[in-house]
């Protein structure tokens, strides 16, 4: 008799996570994925998201059509001095996290899921203890070099956990290293297929001179003003070197615009300045040949998947410090360029002036950069969900 346990035509997945981009796209891209391959042998997926109704994860499976149900949970606000973590608003939020592993114990004993994927942010830890009671195969995805808090309140409990960088494997606790297995940080087909040319006619840059480099600067969809301040101050050296992409954010375009307009014309003309880069994203990418930006994980995960040379100014209040861990660990492999603290226009000159003048250093870069990159990330993702599923 063939005792071999049968796959069932759906697939039930129960992914927890958000707050940020950062949690949320890489787990919305491994639904994709997964979805995907379930299809390719004839089967389904269901999925059941757990957030919070003010986080991004609200928008993005509304905007995908993805069930989604909200528990309540509390935030931690951190500080240097752990005292004043003891804060009225802290121990408010605590209080509320044991209702919220009621609510998503709840939800998922009523799903009954064959995985509970965990991305990260606060809303993870009750669904994913909510997983460990009753007994549900739970799986960790870490995109930042360091486990973020949630992830590491819930290694104990972890099936597996996904990793997006082999340095991330000494820094765990040795009672969970066994658990854990690299994947890199999903990212977005779409991402990877971008092409120069469309880039050109898509935003109008027929006035660039193709002779020399292309700089994408960008601080995000709401821009930085670090790094437009930075960028601004230094535009008539960056253009006498190179053509430049400047997305800066909605609220920076009329600053940067009156810097622009003191340009001469044949530096005006290398210049183009936008609020928002949407569906031709990919396509910049491609057109890019060095990006200065902020180093958030799914930034560098798009980044080092394309190979693509970068100077980061890493957002010194990112928590847990993490995008200054993040550059620092591209930079000792002479993958990225890391700009820390107080970053002036001379410390981007002393950057950014020797990958312009020399292709060879950019290739050297490059390569480098490559090599940290995992494009096959989602599908290494949804290898360990399925694993986990069968244990």
């Amino acid at each position: 008799m063939n005792t071999a346990p049968q796959q069932t035509a759906v697939f039930r997945l129960i992914v927890t996570g958000g707050g940020t981009g950062g949690h949320t796209y890489p787990a919305l891209t491994a639904v994709r994925t997964l979805q995907a391959r379930l299809a390719a042998s004839g089967r389904a997926l269901d999925v059941l998201w757990i957030g919070t109704a003010d986080g991004l994860e609200a928008r993005v499976t509304s905007a995908e059509g993805i069930p989604f149900t909200t528990i309540a949970t509390g935030k931690i606000r951190r500080h240097a001095n752990p005292l004043k973590m003891v804060s009225p608003a802290n121990v408010r939020d605590m209080a509320r996290v044991p209702l919220g592993v009621a609510q998503a114990r709840s939800a998922v004993s009523a799903f009954g899921p064959d995985v509970v994927l965990a991305t990260g942010g606060y809303v993870a830890v009750p669904a994913g203890l909510a997983a460990r009671m009753c007994r549900v195969p739970l799986v960790l995805h870490e995109q930042t070099v360091r486990l973020g808090l949630a992830n590491r309140k819930l290694a104990g409990s972890a099936t597996r956990i996904a990793v997006s960088s082999e340095s991330t494997l000494p820094l765990l606790p040795e009672s969970v290293r066994q658990a854990a297995v690299v994947t890199g940080n999903p990212v977005r087909p779409e991402v990877l297929t971008g092409h120069p040319d469309k880039a050109v006619t898509a935003l109008g840059l027929h006035s660039f001179d193709l002779r020399l480099p292309t700089v994408y600067v960008t601080g995000g969809a709401q821009g930085s003003q670090q790094i437009n301040d930075v960028v601004g101050g230094e535009l008539p050296w960056l253009l006498e070197r190179a053509n430049v992409v400047h997305q800066c954010g909605p609220a920076h375009v009329e600053a940067l615009s009156a810097r622009a307009a003191g340009l001469p014309a044949t530096l005006a003309a290398r210049y183009h300045l936008t609020p928002f880069v949407g569906p031709e994203l990919p396509d910049v990418l491609a057109l890019a040949d060095l990006v200065i930006s902020r180093s958030g994980a799914g930034t560098l995960a798009e980044l080092t998947a394309l190979g693509k040379p970068a100077v980061f100014i890493p957002l010194a209040t990112a928590a847990g410090n993490e995008q200054a861990h993040n550059a620092r660990h591209l930079e000792e492999s002479g993958a990225a360029v890391a700009l820390l603290g107080d970053v002036t226009g001379g410390h981007l000159r002393e950057a950014v002036g020797p990958l312009l003048d020399d292709p060879a250093r950019r290739a050297t870069m490059a390569a480098a950069a490559g090599a940290h990159g995992r494009p096959d990330a989602a599908e290494r993702l949804v290898d360990v969900i399925l694993s986990a599923a069968s244990r």
